[in-house]
């Protein structure tokens, strides 16, 4: 439906009156971007794909509840999938599983295998250093690189001020520039 022609709260009042095809909408509305949000913290397509679903299952079982609170819906999309992907890492205790259909995309011919191994290296790096960041840090990158959400909207989604979520933003970018530094030290010294 385009933006034009969707109007979120009707949407929201008629949801949570029943209306499935209300829901739907929403759904159809947010669906990729909470997918999203989930892979890129979880790192597993078919775990993705599930919690996803979950989240959606969770908030249409539960949207008579939701009430306006001045944040957009997607803010409480965002705090159920958060929720669910931190029970997941529990449950999981942290362990990367990486299924073989999440095998990397080959490089293309005119790619040098040298400089295509390099990249990939470092693109696994940085995604293990990040993976590694506490949950609310995680969850920025993702909403800043990957969702392309202002400081504003990240702050209402995670509840936070502009001026709170620049200053986590930036003290982010400091920990990943020093973790990388060491890093790329000790790969040096072997």
């Amino acid at each position: 439906m385009p933006d034009s022609e969707f109007n979120e709260e009707e949407m929201l009042q008629s949801a949570s009156r029943g209306d499935r095809e209300a829901f739907g909408a929403l759904y159809e509305r947010y669906v990729e971007r909470i997918y999203n949000y989930v892979y890129y913290r979880t790192g597993n397509m078919h775990d993705a794909e599930d919690l996803t679903a979950r989240v959606f299952q969770r908030a249409m079982n539960h949207i008579q509840n939701y009430t306006d609170r001045g944040v957009p819906f997607s803010a409480w999309l965002y705090r159920i999938a958060h929720n669910l992907v931190a029970n997941w890492h529990r449950d999981r205790s942290r362990r990367q599983e990486i299924p073989l259909t999440d095998v990397p995309v080959l490089p293309s011919r005119e790619d040098k295998p040298e400089t295509s191994l390099v990249q990939s290296q470092e693109k696994d790096s940085l995604m293990r250093l990040i993976r590694q960041l506490p949950s609310e840090r995680q969850t920025l990158l993702i909403l800043k690189f990957v969702e392309d959400l202002s400081n504003v909207e990240i702050g209402q989604i995670m509840g936070r001020s502009e001026g709170a979520v620049k200053s986590l933003y930036h003290r982010t970018l400091l920990s990943l520039r020093d973790q990388l530094g060491d890093h790329f030290a000790d790969f040096e010294g072997e």
